[in-house]
């Protein structure tokens, strides 16, 4: 989000739909009231002003979590281009864990990504799946790849950014965006893989199977440059 929010072309939106999600699962995270209060709780609501809105750039960036998606048509989807992106499960876990201490399948996402995913594809809608590890270790020319996938111009303002947080954060930053607050540009890729602890290796090993889903519709272009294959 951070990447495609320099360029001068893009709009960029953080998770609209954060606040449905939250509404309907009554689900109890960091800053749920602010969230609450931030944006439109209804599915129509959320189309109308945040995804359907007036876009005064050649670019329209979403970034959404697929845990959100409850009860959700995902028919609009057919009308975007759409970029997976996936993380190694025992990185996730650990990480996800930090904020939300007895995370469940739900919440992370994985299973719904790849439902997501498998709809598109039955309804003959390509996707991009990205590995976040395998784009870390070339920032770059994944950049480049994936731009070029999406007939738009590669700008090199992507790879580099200020410090701190930007206009477009959702009121739920402070709990989640510590590390790319303190960053300027893509961390490094991460190939060590952390221990996950016991209370979480059912979930791990679950994950697992939907990461590898995903993983085997890897985008071409991360294939072919791909350290870790």
């Amino acid at each position: 989000m951070y990447s495609f929010a320099n360029r001068e072309d893009t709009k960029v939106v953080d998770e609209p739909m954060y606040a449905y999600f939250l509404n309907l699962t009554g689900d109890d995270h960091p800053g749920r009231e602010a969230i609450l209060e931030s944006q439109p709780t209804t599915m129509s609501a959320v189309k109308n002003e945040l995804i359907y809105n007036d876009i005064d750039k050649q670019i329209y960036f979403i970034k959404g979590m697929a845990k959100h998606y409850v009860d959700v048509d995902y028919s609009f989807l057919l009308e975007l281009d759409n970029i997976f992106l996936i993380r190694d499960p025992a990185q996730l876990l650990v990480s996800y864990q930090k904020v939300i201490p007895h995370p469940e399948m739900k919440d992370i996402g994985l299973k719904r990504e790849w439902e997501i995913f498998e709809y598109l594809l039955s309804n003959g809608k390509k996707s991009i799946v990205l590995d976040a590890n395998t784009f870390l270790a070339n920032p770059r020319d994944s950049l480049r790849s994936l731009c070029d996938t999406l007939s738009i111009p590669f700008s090199e303002s992507m790879l580099t950014w200020k410090k701190g947080p930007i206009p477009e954060d959702g009121v739920w930053a402070p709990y989640w965006y510590s590390s790319v607050h303190a960053s300027t540009c893509f961390a490094k890729a991460n190939e060590t893989k952390p221990e996950v602890p016991d209370n979480l290796s059912i979930l791990h090993e679950e994950s697992l199977i939907y990461y590898n889903k995903l993983r085997d519709h890897q985008s071409p272009f991360q294939i072919i440059c791909s350290p870790f294959i």
